[in-house]
């Protein structure tokens, strides 16, 4: 009615979309920017943003994808490389693998240990050892950890820090490799990468799909990459393709059979052409005409609809179909391949890894919260030197003085505070990141951050008070020495959290910086200064 939605219309993202993802291989998605690759990747590991609507099923081994939990079954890798650049690689790792748990690892071995006392079997001390190293729940570094750093190549990195650009740490393909580690290291099977190739030259492509192929071919990993230009050479490491166009399927199959399809439907690769790029370009209305190899018939442009249908009409699309038609045979798969439980540690194993891993941060950035409360120490030394030497009396025309003086604290506290807004916002999107994947919830991330900094508010408050309390002149009972500090205290810790809490609604510096700005305005017009509340008729007595 009052035009909000003039404009506005349905857009299908995905249609029609059917296939089969199956474990120990590894399957490339190659499409044009737009036709769906991203959206396809979240809908099988449970992203999708919960206003789009969704027709048809996803299932995993026979279950749908409601009746367990996705995000923990099956992995997915974004474009982007979010890590705290303070921890090094090794502790990335090691926290992702303590969070994520050892899955259904502890059962199988118990299955596997009564195997072998049945049939007499001795095992190999090595591999027996090694064995139930990896069903060990709650460690706070797992042999997990190393064999996925050995894999993935990053073993000769693993105590350097992440970094950021203004650290100096690891590099893109280490950075790109590590991302993918921190997912791989935990239970799941299943590992969605979207744009993996994203910053990173062809040569370190290779090397990240290179570590990929060995999970899939050793570990049994179901592994679905989206590229958009891979090479030659990167694109042969696959066992499957999947082509996509304008939210359709042209080709779901082996990738030995998609070059014989598309010469079937009258184009022929040339020989010096990469098959990744001609896939992409046939389906192009600008590119496609130069593929035509039927000389004989007048070329007319093949819509990705008319691709769709004799894809389905061809041997690979056939055998495709009644694969689908089939039934799962529950007996090919494993009865803890899928996760029910959104959190694999329990309430308190979660609070103690996220108090761990806070404490770590909080040692990597002592210099910080040195500075912050030796900040106050010397604010309070200025400020005492500001009223020494002054004769104030206790009376109702110097109380305004002393009044300014809580004020003045009042603003140094909510200066020291700002760059907790600053520290919160820069770690926002690894947070995000976890909990989206069921790593920690967010008070299992919050209540590490709030009780950890309580010594450094309590440091702080004790310095401006101890200094500046007696040179101002305040009154010199212990009682109300003890008063003010502890005031001062709380207020330092509210006043942290209420930037903690701008930082978490604004996510963004430019956002915080203005909701900051408007905390710190109400603070003054609230502070009792700028108003008092003070009756006309009250005494000021010592």
């Amino acid at each position: 009615m009052l035009g909000l939605n003039r404009g506005r219309e349905r857009i299908c993202i995905l249609k029609d979309v059917t296939g089969i993802l199956k474990p120990s291989r590894m399957t490339l998605l190659l499409g044009p920017p737009g036709c769906g690759k991203t959206t396809l990747l979240q809908a099988l590991a449970g992203k999708l943003n919960k206003n789009l609507k969704v027709t048809g099923e996803i299932e995993y081994n026979g279950v749908k994808l409601q009746d367990f939990v996705p995000e923990k079954t099956a992995a997915y890798v974004g474009q982007y490389d979010l890590h705290v650049p303070e921890m090094t690689v090794r502790e990335t790792l090691d926290f992702s693998a303590r969070f994520q748990g050892v899955g259904s690892r502890a059962e199988i071995m118990k299955e596997v240990i009564r195997r072998e006392k049945e049939a007499g079997i001795t095992p190999d001390p090595d591999i027996d050892t090694y064995m139930k190293a990896l069903s060990v729940e709650g460690l706070e570094r797992s042999i997990q950890t190393d064999y996925i750093m050995k894999i993935m190549g990053l073993d000769t990195c693993a105590d350097v820090l992440v970094g950021d650009a203004m650290r100096r740490g690891i590099s893109g393909g280490e950075k790109k490799r590590l991302t993918t580690g921190e997912m791989i290291v935990g239970p799941s099977k299943v590992l969605f990468m979207d744009e993996i190739s994203t910053g990173l030259d062809s040569s370190t492509t290779f090397q990240v799909v290179s570590c990929l192929q060995q999970l899939a071919h050793i570990s049994e990993f179901t592994i679905l990459v989206s590229l958009l230009q891979p090479t030659p050479e990167t694109y042969e490491l696959f066992d499957d393709i999947i082509l996509m166009a304008e939210g359709q399927i042209v080709y779901h199959g082996p990738k030995s059979c998609i070059l014989s399809f598309f010469e079937s439907c009258g184009f022929k690769c040339p020989e010096r052409k990469g098959s990744a790029d001609f896939l992409q370009e046939v389906l192009s209305k600008k590119d496609q005409q130069q593929y035509w190899s039927c000389t004989k018939e007048r070329y007319n442009f093949v819509t990705v609809d008319q691709f769709c249908d004799k894809f389905k009409a061809s041997q690979t699309g056939q055998n495709l179909a009644e694969e689908l038609s089939k039934p799962y045979d529950e007996s090919k798969g494993h009865k803890n391949a899928l996760f029910f439980s959104i959190y694999s540690l329990s309430k308190w194993d979660l609070l103690k890894a996220c108090f761990a891993r806070e404490l770590l941060l909080m040692k990597r950035n002592a210099f910080i919260h040195i500075t912050k409360a030796a900040q106050l120490g010397l604010f309070g030394l200025i400020t005492g030197t500001v009223f020494l030497r002054t004769r104030m009396g206790v009376d109702r025309i110097h109380a305004n003085y002393y009044m300014g003086s809580l004020f003045y604290a009042l603003l140094l506290l909510i200066v020291n505070g700002f760059p907790d807004m600053a520290m919160t916002i820069e770690r926002l999107p690894v947070f995000y990141k976890h909990r989206d994947n069921y790593f920690y919830p967010a008070w299992a991330y919050a209540i590490p951050s709030f009780i950890l900094k309580i010594p450094f508010s309590l440091v702080g408050s004790v310095a401006l008070t101890s200094i500046s309390y007696y040179l101002i002149g305040h009154t010199p009972e212990a009682s109300r020495f003890f008063c003010q500090l502890l005031i001062l205290f709380l207020m330092h810790t509210v006043i942290l959290s209420m930037f903690r809490c701008v930082a978490s609604y604004c996510q963004t510096m430019v956002a915080g910086s203005i909701g900051g700005t408007l905390a710190f305005l109400f603070t003054l017009l609230f502070g009792g200064f700028l108003v008092p509340r003070l009756p006309y008729h009250y005494n000021i007595s010592a």
